[in-house]
């Protein structure tokens, strides 16, 4: 840790981050000249898709993987296959080059996202992040943008939209973004409360948070990356499915 830090002074950053936690397959190459960003199809496609998507990025770049500093990638929550994805990627890569990784929280990309869109500039900004976890979920989190950095109000969690409204009764959310919105509709209690269904650039947000992380020292050696699940079991039986549809009409 402490060479990645005295190099991280000697000069300029050098950054490749990547995000598969949803159906979106997001990249970032951060450079001190430049910043390439790219958006494609993610799901199952990312597993094959990312690695070459990568390497084109770089190339656009005129960028190897020697000359970066850090490889930072999207832990989670999210996605099973996406997460084993890039997380899998990011230790290869970083291995290889003999790099540090980033782990990156995704739903906080989300929140970047909604503070570039809503209040860009803004010294400070609090939001919930609702995503769409399927098997009638949602992965929430709440943040606060404060002093130049971000900080969890409240931790990552997996839960029924019940849970999430009990807890927004007790103190309304002033925003709220990510998927879960159109997915649950009127399900979700939030108030009035700003909401922002569509995240614009998960990308762009990944260029904004992979150099915070590296200036805040949360490198780590790639063979302790790991990715954050929250869900054990990833599909539902028969008769589970038919459970959640008949629930939510």
């Amino acid at each position: 840790m402490i060479a990645w830090a005295c190099h991280k002074l000697a000069r300029m950053t050098r950054l490749l981050a990547f995000d598969t936690s949803t159906e979106v397959m997001s990249l970032a190459l951060v450079q001190p000249a430049s910043t390439l960003l790219f958006e494609g199809e993610g799901g199952a496609q990312a597993s094959a898709r990312l690695i070459p998507e990568l390497l084109a990025l770089l190339a656009r770049g005129g960028c190897t993987l020697a000359a970066l500093d850090a490889i930072a990638f999207g832990q989670g929550p999210g996605a099973f296959t996406g997460l084993r994805s890039a997380c899998s990627v990011a230790q290869g890569l970083a291995l290889g080059a003999g790099k540090p990784v980033l782990p990156l929280d995704s739903l906080l990309l989300v929140a970047q996202d909604a503070l570039d869109t809503l209040a860009p500039g803004a010294a400070a900004f609090e939001a919930w992040v609702a995503m769409d976890a399927r098997m009638d979920e949602v992965y929430a989190a709440e943040y606060r943008w404060t002093d130049g950095r971000w900080q969890v109000l409240t931790p990552p969690a997996l839960c029924r939209a019940e849970a999430l409204n009990a807890q927004w009764s007790l103190r309304p959310p002033a925003v709220v973004a990510g998927s879960a919105l159109p997915a649950f509709g009127e399900r979700l209690q939030f108030g009035a409360a700003r909401c922002l269904p569509a995240t614009r650039s998960r990308a762009a947000a990944l260029a904004r948070l992979a150099p915070a992380a590296w200036r805040d020292g949360a490198a780590v050696d790639a063979a302790l990356a790991l990715p954050v699940y929250l869900r054990d079991k990833v599909a539902q039986t028969t008769a589970e499915r038919e459970a959640a549809r008949a629930g939510a009409t």
